[in-house]
């Protein structure tokens, strides 16, 4: 039996609030199912499993806050549910779906002068008198049996309204998406705060992490400036063969340059545990996005090293805005392993972070701006960006981290390989 807990969804997170639960006891799991959503300072998240098996019992009631690490659920792994058994053909009604008269049972006492009716023999569920003729072929009867659905439920759509085996899987398939959009289009048992108070509630926790970072975590900066003429050359001869909406910005390029520099410098690619560093063999750059009203979030770009460009944006833009309409992910808020920050589009040329718990890394980039650059000893105008490292001495330094910021230069100088 496997417990499902409370997941940590942020280093600044201590509970959370249960708003609904999207599958009952019974249910079958599958790795990645949402299971639950859960409200915190962030906005309410969408918890999920990755514990496939069947949902054995339901521990948090919706309304309850509850502390990480609570069990909120068990789920029995690696099991199916119990296979209904099949039933009999009722008395009087053959496969065939013809109506024939029902032959009185055998009375098990000596009759009464006036024997009194004999009550109707159950079709397939309670309630459902023999004598009405149900149009149904053996193979969607077998069917109906198979996925529990009651043939008098379900409408026909054969000749002569028979009920065919495809009315029975759709019927079977509504039934499965019921407790699902029954959650969504309900509206919430819980009481949501007003944005107001959620915002506050999220500059404390921010502002509990940012303390907590830069007490327990010794920093170092580094900065190099990057010439990005060939990048934004490459981008620029990139977006005009596509479509609009198939275009790439450039901080997709930048967010590719690190995940991959990680390469030269691996220890930024970890978490501290406690007392010691954990490497993280996958690179899960965590995006910093701004919320509107104030506020951010960090969301996991997963496997950031190894997806196409196209990808990435993709990835990106949806992350943004989920994040800004309060709907995110609980992997994605707890998955990240680097984090990559920008404040360019507001017109800051350099940005240091302060690492976010329980990282040792933090990369930012500034405006892209033109400057003066010298090229092969001649003096030109080029587009340049300030990249920046902030990092844990417990893990890495200075030299480590030149390294690192050396290789996203160089990646940049061959867009095309990203």
């Amino acid at each position: 039996m496997a417990e499902f807990r409370m997941p940590t969804l942020g280093a600044d997170m201590q509970a959370g609030t249960v708003v609904a639960w999207l599958k009952k006891p019974g249910d079958v799991l599958r790795r990645g199912d949402t299971l639950a959503e859960v409200d915190t300072e962030k906005g309410v998240i969408d918890v999920e499993v990755f514990t496939a098996g069947v949902l054995e019992a339901i521990v948090v009631p919706v309304g309850a806050k509850v502390p990480v690490g609570t069990v909120m659920a068990t789920i029995r792994a690696g099991a199916e549910p119990a296979a209904a058994l099949p039933l009999p053909p009722p008395r009087g009604l053959p496969e065939t779906g013809e109506e024939r008269p029902v032959p009185p049972a055998a009375p098990a006492t000596p009759a009464p002068a006036t024997p009194a009716p004999i009550p109707p023999a159950p079709i397939y569920a309670p309630g459902l008198a023999a004598a009405v003729r149900l149009k149904i072929s053996p193979a969607a009867r077998r069917r109906a049996r198979e996925l529990g659905v009651d043939p008098a439920a379900v409408t026909g759509t054969g000749r002569g309204g028979a009920i065919t085996l495809v009315d029975v899987e759709q019927a079977a398939a509504r039934a499965a998406a019921a407790p699902r959009a029954a959650a969504i289009a309900a509206p919430p048992s819980v009481p949501m705060p007003p944005p107001a108070d959620r915002q506050e509630r999220m500059r404390r926790t921010i502002a509990a992490a940012m303390a907590r970072s830069k007490r327990e975590i010794p920093h170092y900066y580094l900065a190099t400036t990057i010439d990005l003429g060939r990048a934004m050359a490459w981008l620029a001869d990139r977006n005009a063969a596509v479509p609009v909406a198939e275009r790439l910005l450039p901080g997709v390029l930048l967010l590719k340059a690190a995940a991959l520099a990680v390469r030269e410098a691996p220890e930024l690619n970890a978490v501290w545990d406690g007392e010691r560093v954990v490497l993280r063999e996958t690179v899960h750059a965590g995006v910093a996005i701004a919320l509107r009203g104030g506020g951010l979030v960090i969301l996991a770009v997963h496997d950031t090293a190894t997806r196409p460009l196209a990808e990435l944006m993709t990835t990106v833009c949806e992350l943004t805005v989920r994040a800004r309409a309060g709907r995110m992910k609980s992997s994605e808020l707890a998955d990240s392993t680097l984090t990559v920050t920008s404040l360019g589009d507001r017109g800051v040329e350099a940005v240091y972070g302060v690492i976010y718990p329980p990282q040792v890394a933090i990369v930012g980039f500034g405006r892209i701006t033109d400057r003066p650059w010298v090229v092969n000893g001649g003096l030109c105008v080029r587009p340049v960006v300030t990249a920046t490292l902030a990092a844990d001495h417990r893990v890495s330094d200075g030299h480590r981290g030149g390294l690192f910021l050396d290789a996203v230069d160089r990646l940049l100088q061959e867009p095309e390989k990203l």
